[in-house]
């Protein structure tokens, strides 16, 4: 089985940042155990980065690119692409995805 690199994008660090940042502001202990928490599930993506699904809400318009792992409450977006595994969106759950992707698109 080869593996695969997994590369974050600007988006998804800076994402990752901010939810960090954030919980930092109450507890640096807790911060780093999500930190910790969502890059080791990330780095199991470059054996088998299938394992997530395809974003539910993407899914629905006929977009089957991208998928997405569960590090609860957090959604790690991500697309697979020659031989990568590309982190595009690390995003709170209890959001309203199609919103944040919408407004980023807009932002473009």
């Amino acid at each position: 089985m080869s593996a695969y690199s997994v590369l974050w994008t600007e988006v998804a660090e800076r994402d990752l940042r901010e939810i960090i940042a954030f919980i930092a502001g109450d507890t640096v202990q807790n911060a780093m155990h999500v930190l910790e928490k969502i890059k080791d599930r990330v780095a199991e993506l470059n054996t088998f980065p299938e394992r997530g699904r395809v974003v539910p809400e993407l899914h629905s318009c006929g977009i089957f690119i991208y998928r997405e792992l569960i590090v609860s409450p957090w959604r790690v977006l991500y697309r697979i692409a020659e031989g990568n595994v590309y982190i595009t969106a690390v995003l709170d759950s209890r959001r309203n995805v199609e919103d944040i992707l919408l407004h980023r698109l807009i932002q473009l």
